[in-house]
């Protein structure tokens, strides 16, 4: 049963990345001018590379580039929620508001309410608690988890810094469900352990940061940052331990090896809480326990910012040229681009495309702009590797390649391409 789960979710990703684009045909193009109101590395170069386009201040809308590595993050997330036993699921986003006014939440000033009775979702512990509790009778049925990944959106008054803080943008939400603290516990350190193969996954290297609950839960919760200059957090972090502390805390040393900690900025990408009894109270979310009495269900939730991995990861992984994608996220693995006017050059291209697309992902630059603006875009859009191929490539003996964060570069011949084995070079 695990294999077919595991298989249906590789052909759902599959929809989504096992393709072929030629450039002349994208919707996602490129851009030599730098929007005005870029004010983070993210925000420029999603933009200008043809990942996103910005419609409003916190709202962007998601190109084909831009949609293929959002749905690579969610196969890895998918993957690791689904290891631990999450259950996958779509809640609305248009949520009753008579579920807010039962945590007290109904007032907070994040949210949007489209009408007098309805709230646009910017957490979801309202809906999964009273869908859980149709479920939950007795301890037999505890403990579970459901997760899904959907639009959120919270009315944030400093919306900035592209991607990284949004008003409208992509969450995964985990609950899970517990009869006891032990149970809990167990399954929250679970979660950690998930949480760093995802970021790990996706190119990252993420500190686990004790934090404050805020309207989640009066219980102290843990915030996973990644190191950027983009940041909005000062963290105290011990490289050695991957561990961190708000930097408003006066300590100095790790507590876990005693080494001095470093003040950095932080981006936060995920972050997990323990809810106690906050919504079962709410919603008298009971279970019968082992001695035939009401008990109230224990909680968790944990956050994966999806669309916010997307910026976090363009922002570590780039330079002055452009974005450098991390092979697991990159929108195709190849670069292919036909330079010049020779006709053979141009039919060897074509063959190679065809050729290389059955066994990997291709974009084809096949416009006929010159070699120095399609060197330039292939930089800027960072896909893993480049391939050219010209008149002067064929008399070498081949095609050229190189690594989009190397100098160098290599001749292969064409009847060797598909001997090559692309995931190491890459």
């Amino acid at each position: 049963m695990k294999e077919l789960i595991v298989l249906g979710f590789i052909l759902y990703a599959l929809c989504f990345i096992l393709t072929k684009m030629k450039l002349s045909q994208s919707l996602s193009q490129t851009s030599k001018t730098v929007a005005h109101d870029a004010d983070s590395t993210n925000a420029k170069l999603l933009t200008q590379a043809g990942f996103v386009k910005k419609e409003a201040a916190g709202i962007y809308s998601y190109l084909p580039f831009g949609r293929k590595v959002l749905a690579k993050i969610e196969a890895i997330i998918r993957e690791e929620m689904n290891a631990i036993g999450g259950q996958e699921v779509l809640l609305p986003a248009l949520t009753p508001l008579e579920n807010w006014k039962k945590t007290g939440r109904d007032k907070v000033d994040i949210a949007f309410r489209p009408t007098e009775k309805t709230v646009l979702g910017w957490s979801h512990e309202e809906i999964i608690t009273p869908l859980a509790k149709q479920r939950i009778k007795s301890y037999r049925d505890l403990p579970f988890a459901a997760y899904q990944i959907q639009t959120k959106f919270r009315n944030e008054p400093r919306a900035k810094s592209g991607l990284l803080r949004g008003r409208e943008f992509l969450m995964k939400d985990l609950y899970s469900f517990h009869t006891n603290k032990e149970d809990f516990e167990e399954y929250y350190e679970k979660a950690k352990k998930a949480y760093f193969k995802v970021f790990e996954r996706c190119g990252l290297k993420s500190f686990l940061i004790a934090a404050g609950g805020g309207e989640f839960t009066e219980n102290v919760s843990h915030e996973f940052q990644v190191l950027t200059e983009a940041g909005e957090d000062r963290v105290l972090v011990c490289e050695k331990c991957e561990l961190g502390w708000n930097a408003e805390l006066e300590t100095t040393k790790c507590e876990k090896c005693g080494e001095k900690l470093e003040e950095k900025k932080g981006s936060e990408v995920g972050n997990i809480f323990d809810l106690g009894t906050k919504y079962s109270d709410a919603f008298d979310l009971n279970f019968v326990n082992t001695e035939d009495k009401q008990q109230k269900v224990l909680m968790g939730c944990y956050g994966i910012g999806v669309s916010r991995l997307v910026a976090t990861i363009a922002e570590v992984w780039s330079d002055e040229k452009g974005l450098i994608w991390p092979k697991s996220v990159a929108p195709f693995q190849i670069h292919l681009m036909s330079l010049g006017k020779n006709e053979e050059a141009a039919k060897e291209a074509v063959k190679i495309y065809e050729m290389l697309s059955k066994e990997t992902e291709v974009l084809f630059d096949d416009r006929s702009c010159g070699a120095g603006e399609k060197f330039a875009d292939a930089d800027l859009i960072g896909i893993p590797l480049r391939m050219v191929v010209s008149e002067k490539t064929l008399e070498a003996g081949g095609v050229e390649i190189k690594k989009r964060n190397e100098e160098k570069t290599e001749i292969v011949k064409t009847s060797e391409l598909l001997k090559k084995d692309f995931e190491k070079i890459i």
